[in-house]
């Protein structure tokens, strides 16, 4: 189905992840992990019931196997069968052996992927899924985390995600396929030039290796492994952003970008990789799905999962229920 049959066709209301079925989990150890917690609850009125509290001490960057089930089992022993998707809030850890943390969690750890990095990673059932409800019918529990080494920074992210849910903006959505052939392996699925004037949104695909002056982002991917000019760009509540790189998502590396410089910038989710994937396609968001699943009401956190076929060494973060497209 192409991108313009799919955001055309007449769909029933989404039925998305709401405050209710997102569980918020956070670490009583780190300051910053509470705090921004409580604004969280209280911005998206999470229910007290909702909330866990585990114990990571010295918030190590990378859990090993052991470390990792026994947070994951004591994060599970407090969730309600309703809970769909769970929101970490902390910046760190984000990894467990060469697995982000948040697909760990919600796949399981693939602790066989760690021999071959490079090689494909075992596919996930709810890429590109119609499922509303990926833990009642597919056994997935979503999950993203929250950056919190900026409390500012983090409440902002917050405030963006919230506003996101009150107007559609004029928007566009800029795919770049860049001076950097092996980081634009998934050009190939970026959506054609269009305008969607239901969606108020401007499709601009181009070759270059960057924008800048532009104020008007809802969704923004291309493939380097530093994307510059970013301090000039306005990012719309809601919005999109990512980079094709290998380690993207070592949020606290210093390897290549990190995916919290999107963040940042303003946008209000994000992707990257942990570990070194090579660039398959299939371990990044594809274009056109990510796009056509926000553009009928999937919340953040939905439409970038349904978007990657391979998400084990990908970590998803940002701000989950934000949804500008749910009207």
């Amino acid at each position: 189905m192409s991108l313009l049959t799919a955001v055309h066709a007449q769909f029933l209301p989404a039925r998305g992840l709401t405050a209710a079925q997102l569980a918020v989990v956070v670490n009583d150890d780190e300051p910053n992990s509470v705090e921004v917690g409580e604004y969280y609850r209280k911005a998206r009125g999470i229910p007290a019931a909702n909330i866990v509290h585990v114990q990571i001490p010295h918030t190590p960057r990378k859990l090993d196997a052991e470390e990792f089930e026994a947070l994951k089992g004591k994060i599970d022993a407090k969730l309600a069968p309703e809970i769909q998707a769970v929101l970490m809030v902390w910046t760190a850890p984000y990894a467990v052996e060469c697995n982000s943390i948040t697909a760990a969690y919600t796949l399981g750890l693939d602790s066989a992927l760690c021999a071959k990095p490079c090689g494909p990673a075992k596919p996930s059932a709810y890429y590109n899924s119609p499922s509303a409800r990926p833990y009642s019918e597919l056994k997935l529990r979503l999950s993203m985390l929250l950056p919190t080494d900026n409390v500012e920074n983090a409440k902002a992210l917050i405030d963006r995600g919230v506003a996101s849910g009150f107007s559609v903006p004029q928007a566009s959505a800029y795919f770049l396929q860049t001076s950097d052939a092996a980081r634009s392996s998934r050009a190939r699925f970026f959506p054609r030039s269009m305008v969607l004037p239901q969606q108020k949104l401007t499709i601009k695909t181009m070759q270059a290796d960057s924008i800048e002056q532009v104020s008007d982002i809802m969704l923004y991917q291309t493939g380097l492994a530093s994307v510059p000019k970013l301090n000039t760009l306005k990012f719309l509540p809601g919005a999109l952003a990512d980079h094709l790189t290998s380690f993207g998502g070592d949020l606290l590396g210093e390897r290549q970008m990190s995916s919290l410089r999107w963040l940042d910038a303003g946008a209000t989710a994000s992707y990257g990789t942990v570990s070194e994937p090579c660039n398959h396609w299939q371990k990044f968001p594809n274009s056109t799905v990510l796009l056509s699943q926000y553009l009928r009401g999937a919340s953040a956190i939905e439409a970038y999962w349904k978007s990657v076929a391979w998400p084990a060494q990908g970590l998803f973060i940002g701000e989950p229920l934000a949804a500008p497209y749910r009207h």
